[in-house]
Parts: C-alpha cells; sequence; structure tokens
C-alpha cells in the first residue's frame, strides 16, 4: 500500500470499531462477501503516455489535486503530496503542479516529478522522479538552494511521531471517521468515476486499506478513536514542545524537510477549504498555538 493513502485492498480481517457506524463506505453483505473472496486486482501502471512530457521546459510535479488548484498552485489536498509540494518551494526550484494519481505513477505512489529537459526529443525526455528520490534529485540540482538539515539525535524520534500516531489519527479522521465520508467521496472517490459501481468499490477499497494499517500499527484489532486522537494530541504536544518559541523546528535559521512534514498535515488539518464535517485534530491542533503560528508562516510565506 502507498505511504500516500490506501489505494488497495487485501484479505486482512477490517478492525472492529467503538461505535460502529453506517456511512458512504457500508455496502451490502453480499457484495462485502463477493469482494473477500475475489478482492479486486490493481494492474502494473502503464507507461507514461507522451503528452505528460510536453512540458519540457519546466519540472512537473504531479500531485493529488484539481485541476483548478493545480492551475494556481494550491496545497495539495494529500499530506504526502505537500511535503515535498512545500519542500520544493522551500529550496526554491521551480515547477508546475499537475493534478494526478497513483496509477498514473511509474512507481504506483504519488508524488512524482517530471524533471525539465529543455531542447530535448519528446523520446528522450529524462526520466521521472519518485517521491523517494526527490530529496536526492534536487540536492543535485545548482538551481536548488542547500538547506541545511538538522543533526539533532531526535530528529528520527520525532519523525516516527510524524508517521505514527499523527498519521494514524489522519488516516482514522479521513477513511473512518462516517461524517467525513462525502469529504473522501469528493477528493478521491468522485474523481475517479461516475460509476456508481466503481465508486462504491473504491470506497470500499480505501476504507479497507486504511483499516488495515491502521490495525498492523495498533496492539488490538478494536480501532477506537478516542485512543487514536488522545494519542495524536500527545504527539501535537511533543511537537509543539519541541518547536518552543523557535520559527523553525530544531532551531534552524531556515524551514526545513521537518517543518514541511509537519505543515503537511497541520495545514491540511486547519485548511478551511477542505471542508471537514468532524475534525477532531483541529480541535487537538487547536491546543499548541506555536504550531498553527508555524503552519501560517509557512502558508503566508510560500503560497
Amino acid at each position: 500500500m502507498s505511504k500516500n493513502d490506501p489505494q488497495a485492498t487485501n484479505n486482512s480481517t477490517p478492525a472492529k470499531h467503538a461505535p460502529q457506524h453506517r456511512s458512504l463506505f457500508s455496502i451490502p453483505a453480499p457484495l462485502k462477501h463477493l469482494f473477500d473472496q475475489f478482492p479486486l486486482v490493481t494492474y502494473a501502471e502503464n507507461e507514461l503516455p507522451l503528452r505528460t512530457r510536453q512540458s519540457r521546459d519546466e519540472n512537473v510535479l504531479h500531485l493529488f489535486t484539481t485541476d483548478e488548484d493545480a492551475e494556481s498552485g494550491r496545497p495539495s489536498f494529500n499530506p504526502a503530496c505537500l511535503k515535498w509540494q512545500t519542500y520544493l518551494k522551500l529550496v526554491g526550484v521551480p515547477f508546475r503542479v499537475a493534478s494526478s494519481s497513483n496509477h498514473a505513477s511509474p512507481s504506483g505512489a504519488l508524488p512524482f516529478l517530471f524533471p525539465a529537459t529543455p531542447g530535448a526529443d519528446l523520446l528522450k525526455a529524462r526520466d521521472p522522479v519518485p517521491s523517494s528520490k526527490l530529496k536526492k534529485w534536487l540536492a543535485s540540482q545548482s538551481t536548488a538552494e542547500k538547506l541545511r538539515e538538522t543533526s539533532d539525535v531526535r530528529y528520527d524520534a520525532y519523525t516516527s511521531v510524524l508517521d505514527g500516531p499523527i498519521r494514524k489519527a489522519w488516516l482514522y479522521q479521513l477513511y473512518l471517521s462516517p461524517a467525513n465520508s462525502p469529504l473522501v467521496h469528493r477528493l478521491y472517490v468522485g474523481p475517479c468515476s461516475s460509476n456508481p459501481f466503481v465508486q462504491m468499490t473504491i470506497a470500499y477499497q480505501l476504507r479497507r486499506a486504511a483499516e488495515t494499517e491502521l490495525v498492523k500499527a495498533s496492539l488490538s484489532d478494536t480501532l477506537s478513536e478516542t485512543d487514536v486522537m488522545h494519542e495524536a494530541g500527545q504527539a501535537l504536544e511533543a511537537l509543539s514542545t519541541l518547536l518552543g518559541q523557535d520559527e523553525w523546528f530544531f532551531g534552524q535559521v531556515r524551514p526545513s524537510l521537518f517543518d514541511a512534514s509537519v505543515f503537511a498535515y497541520t495545514h491540511l488539518v486547519l485548511e478551511g477549504s477542505i471542508k471537514w464535517e468532524e475534525n477532531r485534530l483541529a480541535e487537538e491542533l487547536g491546543k499548541s498555538e506555536n504550531l498553527v503560528r508555524h503552519q501560517r508562516r509557512i502558508f503566508q510565506a510560500y503560497f
């Protein structure tokens, strides 16, 4: 499963929830039984069409976003995508945003970047750069500002705070909260197909994959929203303590990749255009005023 957002089903037993709710993700029992017996297959990605290489004179970052937001360069609605979209802005590498999906990506995950190839033949255009290699690619660019990364021994521990409790709470709030089912439909389901059966299938896949990831990260097969949000609140408090009165994390003079990683969650939790129906993460985040100010600094300076 991609680290961006759940996109595939598997045969693991879904988690138990307390309490249980029906939502747009709920499907009739016979269909659920059919999916469990014959899980959908995700086929290998097709070769990228030549039209994706038409903009040879500029870098193109492919993200989860809308066509309108891509045109204006607004932040992606996906944390993994927004992290790298922000980091490219931090290092000053010019790029254009393109609306995309996991199935369009050579690696099966977003984001990915098509480097500019001025004057080159379309067939000789450079290979796309997946997110796992973006930092290395940026370091090789003469136009990229060389941001000093911290050598603080706590870096990995605090990165695990983002990848653990905060990501878990994000997955729960977005995919498993019944109130936010319309939001998932608008962002991820509706754009994929107008066919109701296909939409129902995609919604089921997303919920099932989110449940599976959360259960793997839990010591129990029962997912409690209260516990997930409590852990996220503790994680946000830890990040708030780490930031303290500084503008940027780890006392850096300029924002770094870690700042972009935090912003990728805090902005989407606080951003009004997302239109959350239920947003307990915002309630937890609101307790840390310095994290809210950090989000505003990055948004105002770079977007």
